[in-house]
């Protein structure tokens, strides 16, 4: 793990710190409104610039753990999530669409940090990027309509200009970016020499963006400060039951411990910055939706963590009799997103 992705939740605190403080000032405040959006959107597209599509097809070399994969975050875990908030959250409806945009959205990057970390099998949790990506895009705003739809009102129209505005726009110029660089320079150029160079930047946009909200929307939380509080039980039941679920869907498969580590990484990591960016747009009369959002990192980081190290508890125990070692040779230059 390098020094940027270790600073991630120390500086996300910060960003948080240092809005909360900046909100009691007006003129400030409504300044940072005009910059969490912006932010965000030029972030998606350094994120989305690093994820080649022709990688879609790759993910089912290990056709069982992919489709498994798929199955648990686009099915089983939006029920789930829903099934949460409503147990948890039924009187805070604002955290509850929060909750419930964070989980489904599979992380594209950062579930690769602890993949590597668990000795999991890296080609395979890279090769599931693009599958995650393009159907999340495709599945979020019936997510919101169906689920949060449920709890409160959702206008299709400005969820569907949010989705064109700040998802499929930065989708598609990174894309486009993608394509221009690569016939200028070349594929390992991008991976090897400018993509580790936009880490920090990305990381720096998602601070940016992050104390811009606190500072533009502080007064919501301050008024309730025990919104941290709610979130965790229905968060910590989400990581243990879908550990649980990755545990016993392995061993059904008979499947190897580096396969079991990436398929739990792949179904826990969430991508708290493409829900936060919609939930601005989509919900703009509901500030909590995205600072429930803007907190899940700071819980997420060391979460996962700590269910890297239970992972490899299990490997110890021998519960998976074969393994398969992950290609050292298979790199994927991420930042948190």
């Amino acid at each position: 793990m390098t020094h940027m992705e270790k600073a991630q939740t120390p500086l996300i605190l910060a960003a948080v710190l240092i809005g909360l403080m900046l909100s009691g000032a007006s003129d400030i405040a409504q300044l940072a409104g005009y910059l969490i959006v912006p932010a965000l959107i030029v972030m998606l597209t350094l994120v989305f610039l690093q994820i080649p599509l022709r990688g879609f097809i790759d993910s089912f070399r290990h056709r069982a753990i992919a489709i498994a994969s798929l199955l648990i975050n686009f099915v089983w875990t939006p029920l789930f999530a829903w099934a949460l908030g409503r147990l948890f959250l039924g009187e805070q409806p604002a955290l509850w669409i929060g909750f419930l945009m964070l989980m489904v959205t599979p992380c594209t990057d950062w579930y690769l940090v602890f993949t590597g970390i668990a000795r999991g099998n890296l080609p395979l949790s890279t090769a599931l990027l693009p599958a995650n990506l393009i159907l999340q895009l495709a599945l979020l705003p019936v997510y919101i309509l169906l689920l949060a739809g449920a709890v409160i009102p959702v206008q299709w129209n400005i969820l569907l200009e949010s989705v064109l505005l700040v998802l499929l726009a930065p989708f598609a110029a990174a894309h486009i970016l993608r394509g221009l660089l690569i016939s200028w320079r070349s594929e390992s150029w991008l991976s090897q020499e400018l993509i580790p160079r936009l880490q920090p930047v990305q990381l720096l946009l998602l601070a940016l963006a992050i104390a811009a909200m606190f500072a533009s929307e502080g007064n919501a939380i301050l008024q309730h400060p025990g919104m941290l509080l709610y979130l965790l039980p229905p968060l910590i039941l989400f990581w243990g039951g879908n550990l649980l679920l990755a545990l016993v869907v392995s061993k059904v498969l008979n499947s190897s411990y580096a396969n079991f580590a990436s398929l739990s990484f792949t179904t826990l990591a969430r991508n708290s910055p493409v829900a936060l960016t919609i939930a601005l747009v989509a919900f703009p009369e509901e500030p909590l939706v995205a600072l429930a959002l803007a907190l899940g990192p700071l819980i997420e980081l060391p979460a996962l963590a700590i269910i890297a190290q239970i992972v490899l508890q299990i490997e110890r125990r021998g519960w998976f009799v074969s393994s398969i070692a992950p290609d050292p040779s298979t790199r994927f230059h991420q930042s948190r997103t």
